[in-house]
């Protein structure tokens, strides 16, 4: 049974500059750097017109995992993530993201809307994370959930930033 997520972040800025920022290769090249964790790498970025692919993998340390974790996969986790942004139609664009855990039978998947929010924007993620491990699997899907609604906290704040500097 897969564990639904939702986050939501709101930002100062208009559809069209956060939109032109998470469709930019340099955003993407900082925000890894910024928030992505010990030896994260942006593996692929196809820059389209007005779209984006990227792949990245990140990695979490062993001593930063819960024990739940590390009993069912010892080691340090590396996690290959994509996202995808559309093209911008008016105030709204959508892309879509996933999440992979190498060696674990697990895997997050959603989809993101960015819109208009008063003199701002606000984007929406909405996803599934799903473990397919007998007895442990819930268990696991919460603590992979918690931990990726922490990520998705830095990366707002890490992006907030990054449309104020640039």
């Amino acid at each position: 049974m897969a564990r639904h997520i939702e986050h939501s972040a709101h930002y100062t800025h208009t559809v069209a500059t956060l939109h032109a920022a998470l469709t930019d290769e340099r955003y993407w090249q900082a925000r890894l750097q910024q928030v992505g964790g010990p030896g994260a790498t942006l593996d692929r970025v196809t820059v389209g017109d007005g779209t984006i692919d990227v792949a990245m993998t990140q990695s979490v340390p062993a001593e930063h995992l819960p024990s739940v974790v590390t009993k069912i996969r010892p080691g340090d986790l590396h996690i290959k993530r994509t996202e995808s942004w559309g093209s911008l139609q008016g105030d709204r664009a959508q892309g879509t993201f996933s999440a992979e855990v190498e060696g674990a039978p697990g895997q997050l998947r959603g989809t993101m809307t960015l819109t208009a929010d008063g003199d701002g924007s606000l984007l929406v993620m909405e996803g599934d994370v799903q473990v397919n491990l007998p007895i442990f699997g819930g268990k696991v899907e919460g603590v992979i959930a918690g931990q990726v609604l922490e990520l998705l906290d830095a990366e707002e704040d890490f992006t907030g930033q990054w449309t104020t500097a640039t």
